[in-house]
């Protein structure tokens, strides 16, 4: 087997895996899924071990043994030095003649803009942001949670959820809805049993991502406390979003702000339509659009933007992801 492929790319993120071997056309070779990549929980070895399975079936059944180049999209690839790290690991691995690896919320970007050009808000289980331009320049956020200035995500709003229906139901804040539907949603009749149930572990942990769609639907029947915390959410957005126009100078002329995640991609008409309010009025020129593409396009476009592809190579990938 040889060097017949141009781009192996790579979307790696907390849950799930998915790469694509592309050729300089455009024409997608082969694809394939893998487990979630968390270099922090597993060690990057471990990671990587397991991520080479899933490469090493999409090169079988593209009937390659390496590319020309990586394109490398990975959660936990939170700061550029991260990325250096992680590209050097990868390139060892003899995958490609070259390897550039970003922070997977890069991918969400570019699956939904023709050109490398504008910014991206991913809410997701947290909330990160980043934004390009095609001379090279990017912003982003470190995005590490409250450390790092960060609120929200799925994650985030469950935890915000549980504080005010704990408080509700002890005394300690005002009432609301949020005391009956949280534990109600796990067959339990009060927030103490629920907490318990939480610290206890008869509730699994990773379960609280649960209590986000609850949140939206208290906040849906009118619920004054649980409509506050999807307004706050729409803030966190539109600042973040703004800040990133800002600093790529593109937030007086027309730029994509593309929105993506499980949270902001289920469209909730509350958060929805409040971001595209506060954009209305602190980003006038913003266009929002919801990215519903996979983001494993976005790994593949910006690997054929790295080997110089045509854009009917572009289009031909894009047709491929969308079709």
């Amino acid at each position: 087997m040889g060097l017949t492929a141009s781009v192996l790319a790579v979307d790696a993120g907390n849950s799930k895996t998915d790469v694509a071997v592309v050729a300089a056309d455009g024409e997608v070779l082969a694809t394939a899924r893998g487990g979630g990549f968390r270099p922090p929980v597993v060690g990057i070895d471990t990671a990587l071990d397991a991520l080479g399975e899933t490469v090493a079936r999409a090169f079988a059944d593209a009937g390659v043994s390496a590319v020309e180049h990586v394109s490398a999209c990975l959660a936990n690839a939170d700061f550029p030095v991260e990325e250096r790290q992680l590209a050097g690991a990868l390139h060892r691995r003899g995958w490609g003649t070259s390897t550039e690896v970003r922070n997977d919320t890069f991918a969400v970007l570019r699956a939904g803009i023709p050109e490398p050009r504008g910014v991206a808000v991913v809410c997701g289980a947290g909330i990160n942001c980043v934004g390009m331009r095609p001379d090279g320049r990017t912003a982003r956020f470190p995005a590490l949670g409250r450390i790092s200035g960060d609120w929200g995500g799925g994650w985030g709003l469950a935890e915000e959820a549980l504080w005010h229906a704990a408080r509700a139901e002890d005394g300690r804040g005002g009432p609301t809805a949020l005391a009956r539907t949280l534990p109600a949603h796990f067959g339990m009749d009060s927030m103490y049993a629920l907490v318990e149930g939480l610290h206890l572990g008869h509730v699994a942990q990773e379960r609280r991502h649960e209590l986000t769609p609850v949140l939206f639907a208290t906040a849906v029947d009118g619920d004054p406390v649980a409509r506050s915390i999807v307004d706050r959410m729409a803030e966190e957005v539109v600042a973040m979003a703004t800040v990133a126009l800002t600093r790529l100078d593109l937030l007086d002329e027309e730029a994509p702000v593309l929105l993506g995640g499980s949270v902001l991609a289920a469209r909730h008409p509350q958060l929805d339509d409040r971001i595209r309010e506060l954009l209305a009025a602190r980003a006038p020129k913003a266009v929002a659009t919801v990215v519903t593409a996979r983001p494993v396009l976005g790994a593949v476009l910006l690997g054929l933007d790295h080997v110089g592809a045509a854009a009917e190579a572009h289009a031909r990938a894009r047709g491929y992801y969308e079709h």
